[in-house]
């Protein structure tokens, strides 16, 4: 495997908790980080990949037929930002 390097700069709050998580998992935070970065890899391109599955050929139009039918009701109690 060919490896490549990057200087990353990080909050101290997040290099501190990161460094605290690598030591509990065993690994070194360069070990840690890398695998962090992959697992985030791994997950934004399977949802990218089942979410392009899922549209199939729809277009943003398609969707307009089921915003007009949508009721024009204000938001039910605890779904507003500011509640």
């Amino acid at each position: 495997m060919s490896k490549a390097t990057y200087p990353l700069k990080l909050p101290a709050s997040v290099k501190s908790a990161a460094a605290r998580l690598a030591k509990q998992d065993g690994v070194s935070l360069n070990q840690w980080i890398a695998s962090a970065v992959a697992e985030k890899i791994g997950s934004v391109e399977t949802a990218d990949a089942f979410l392009r599955r899922r549209a199939g050929n729809a277009k943003p139009g398609d969707m307009l037929a089921f915003l007009d039918a949508a009721p024009a009701t204000p938001p039910e109690a605890g779904d507003r930002l500011e509640d």
